[in-house]
């Protein structure tokens, strides 16, 4: 340091403070806009970038957002869906159990319905066999009773007697 004061020159040092100022002038006339334009235009693109890059996140958050709603929106529906094909099976079910027991009860109708008239159908079978039959004794019983002359004059007689008690 010392060497430097020792040989220190002031016209070296006013030349070289004279180019310096020269060449910062030069730099400032042509080089200096350049570069500060060059370094706005970069600053610019970053600022455009980071813009994009919290535009696109913005719209990926929406796009999330849309899709979680879609997908709410898709459960919520499927369920509705599975909640009205129970129902309706239910529904079904339910139908056909009551068309059943209504087709039950109408078979069980018709079946009584059946039996009572074949019941009456029997009891006027076997009323008209018992009238056939009574007839039939009635007439053996009356040929022996009335085939012998004595027999009838009784069997008048007793009927004359109990037609006086009667």
């Amino acid at each position: 340091m010392e060497k430097l004061i020792e040989e220190f020159s002031f016209g070296l040092f006013f030349w070289q403070t004279l180019l310096f100022g020269l060449l910062l002038f030069l730099l400032w006339k042509f080089a200096w806009k350049p570069i500060l334009s060059a370094v706005n235009e970069r600053e610019d693109g970053i600022k455009d970038a980071l813009a994009a890059a919290e535009e696109a996140k913005k719209e990926m958050q929406n796009v999330t957002a849309d899709s979680e709603k879609l997908l709410k929106e898709a459960r919520a529906e499927r369920e509705a869906m599975m909640k009205d094909a129970r129902d309706m099976k239910n529904k079904i079910v339910e139908d056909a159990k009551d068309a059943a027991n209504v087709e039950a009860d109408k078979m069980i109708k018709q079946a009584q319905a059946t039996i009572e008239s074949e019941k009456k159908a029997a009891v006027a079978e076997i009323k008209s066999q018992v009238a056939n039959l009574s007839v039939e004794i009635a007439e053996k019983v009356i040929k022996e009773q009335l085939s012998n002359k004595d027999k009838q004059l009784k069997l008048v007689d007793e009927m004359l007697g109990d037609i006086k008690l009667n």
